[in-house]
């Protein structure tokens, strides 16, 4: 009797051994992304702050998830050309979007957008948000956002507000301030922010929202007058600077912003490890301090927590959109 136990026991302990080193096998299968290169799709061109960003990000994400992260730049149909491709993807986490706040705001202004802003895409994090400034010329008779309300006021359709483009964030932020405050402004959408700041200065246009990446060379030269910062809370950027909402117009909040999205389906397990490893990133001291030179505010929030400003700001801009029938050119 005792062979057959002695076998039985054997038998047994091959069983668990097998169990022990699939258990192992499958959680390091799960570890092991990414197995190969990290595609970092950005929907503009080199040189922009989006792309410093996002090449910041990528060489400091490369060593920590031991696979080179390739920015891909990908400019195009205000910025429908790279969410379309990221959209369609495979969902492993090898391809991934750094979007802006057209992801959502392009399928509304947009006749023909194959993807959906919420279900075509996984959020991961919202990176940074990027500090926009109102700002007038000086020859404005305005010292601040209540002083630029009165003037409209008593001046209706007289002031021109430049853009960087119908639909772009400084044409839908100038939208937003017209209808908070009960104003009309006329805009003048210009192709870029270099040519609407140049004719912003020359004084052909009087007001612009825009980022303070661009702006802020102009503001400290004082060929430009900053008035605020549009976010809801004042900029680490600059923080003499009030926002709209507490100089002048309650309420108003408009926070263009920059974040990491996957293809929908893409595994909660990967998109957690970027999650983690971009916020560690975030909190360190030399990339920090390039994001405030850059113009820009770390935010670093959880998948959830991007989720659902994603859904806030869609709602926001899509009431702002429709009631002034905006679409793009």
């Amino acid at each position: 009797m005792s062979e057959p136990i002695s076998l039985s026991r054997r038998l047994l302990a091959l069983a668990l051994a097998a169990t022990a080193v699939v258990a192992p096998l499958g959680a390091s299968a799960q570890d092991a992304w990414p197995t190969k290169p990290v595609r970092l799709v950005l929907p503009f061109p080199p040189g922009g702050v989006t792309d410093l960003l996002a090449r910041a990000l990528a060489e400091k994400l490369s060593p920590r998830l031991g696979q080179p992260v390739i920015v891909d730049n990908k400019p195009g149909a205000g910025t429908v050309l790279a969410s379309d491709l990221v959209a369609r993807a495979p969902a492993d986490g090898h391809t991934l979007l750094m979007a802006a706040s057209s992801l959502g705001t392009a399928p509304l202004i947009y006749d023909k957008v194959d993807y959906d802003a919420i279900k075509s895409f996984t959020p991961i994090t919202q990176v940074a948000s990027v500090v926009h400034v109102l700002v007038v010329n000086p020859s404005m008779p305005v010292q601040s956002v209540k002083d630029l309300v009165a003037y409209a006021k008593a001046n209706p359709g007289k002031i021109n507000y430049s853009s960087t483009g119908s639909g772009t964030s400084t044409h839908l932020e100038g939208e937003l301030f017209k209808s908070m405050a009960g104003v009309f402004m006329v805009h003048i959408p210009y192709r870029g922010s270099g040519p609407a700041l140049t004719d912003l200065v020359g004084g052909q246009v009087s007001v612009m929202f825009d980022a303070l990446g661009s702006s802020g060379p102009f503001i400290r030269s004082g060929k430009l007058r900053a008035l605020a910062v549009t976010t809801a809370k004042r900029s680490e950027s600059i923080p003499e600077l009030p926002t709209v909402a507490e100089s002048g117009l309650p309420g108003y909040e408009a926070m263009p912003w920059l974040g990491l999205v996957a293809p929908a389906g893409t595994p909660k397990a990967v998109v957690d490890r970027v999650h983690r490893e971009v916020a560690k990133v975030l909190q360190e001291p030399d990339v920090r301090q390039r994001f405030k030179g850059w113009g820009l505010d770390i935010i670093g929030n959880s998948p959830a927590e991007f989720a659902s400003f994603l859904q806030r700001d869609i709602q926001q801009w899509d009431r702002v959109i429709r009631r002034a029938n905006i679409k793009a050119d």
